[in-house]
């Protein structure tokens, strides 16, 4: 299952059922689950935990230093989850002191070609980044999120769950859940509607999001307004959600 070609250091730690190509390096203290796939000249480097049945195509890399002139060699981590699918050339740092110490990709996530998530990235379940998708420093990315293609965001941001980034998008405020944002300087520009239809968000729930969306999003709403959704939101998690991450917002809402 281990290429002759292959280099692995001995302070790895790979499940027998892991496949690892040729020419692949795996350098420090990392550890591999069952069933994963690492092709041919991708590169790893500890510390670094891979989760199981993940596909690690060519020319990858996992756990270099971050791209941070305040790192200073202390101990860092990648942690990766399972089931994902990391494609040819992208590139995911491991964490620093000050953002927590930890870059940390969930499961079931799709990393296009040439896509980039730098150190103390914190991405969740199910979110795509389509190819050369590039996220700065400190980004969070909730679940079933989208990044079309050489989106970029800065560091700090923030992106909701399901929500969705058009392709050659410059992102620096943050986007809320639920809602599509776009342009050279993104704004949101309306709720996902169709990722919601297709994630099976009843007719009802749409219909108050966008609501929120038009309200709170695209204006800043007043405490009247405010109050009538923060009631409705006792019996609607997702705008619930949608209320308090505009609520915590640091960097302002993309609106």
């Amino acid at each position: 299952m281990i290429h002759s070609t292959a280099i692995i250091s001995p302070e790895a730690t790979l499940d027998p059922s892991v496949r690892v190509g040729p020419f692949v390096v795996i350098e420090g203290a990392v550890e591999i689950a069952a069933n994963t796939q690492i092709d041919s000249h991708s590169v790893i480097k500890g510390p670094c935990r891979i989760g199981r049945d993940n596909h690690i195509f060519s020319h990858v890399v996992l756990g270099e230093v971050p791209q941070d002139l305040k790192f200073h060699g202390e101990y860092s981590l990648l942690e990766i989850g399972d089931r994902n699918q990391i494609r040819e050339f992208s590139s995911i740092h491991r964490g620093t002191e000050g953002g927590g110490g930890v870059t940390r990709l969930g499961s079931d996530n799709l990393i296009m070609a040439y896509a980039h998530i730098a150190h103390d990235c914190q991405i969740g379940h199910h979110v795509i980044l389509a190819n050369a998708a590039s996220l700065a420093g400190h980004v969070t990315v909730g679940d079933f999120a989208i990044f079309g293609g050489f989106a970029v965001a800065h560091q700090f941001c923030r992106i909701g769950a399901h929500a969705f980034i058009g392709g050659f998008s410059k992102l620096s405020k943050d986007v809320p859940p639920f809602v599509m944002a776009d342009g050279a300087r993104a704004r949101s520009i309306g709720l996902n509607k169709e990722g919601l239809k297709r994630r099976n968000f009843s007719p009802d729930t749409i219909t108050l999001l966008n609501r929120c969306f038009r309200q709170l999003v695209k204006k800043q709403g007043d405490d009247m307004v405010w109050a009538e959704f923060e009631q409705a939101a006792e019996n609607e998690p997702a705008l619930q959600q949608m209320l308090d991450f505009i609520r915590t917002s640091e960097r302002g809402i993309a609106r």
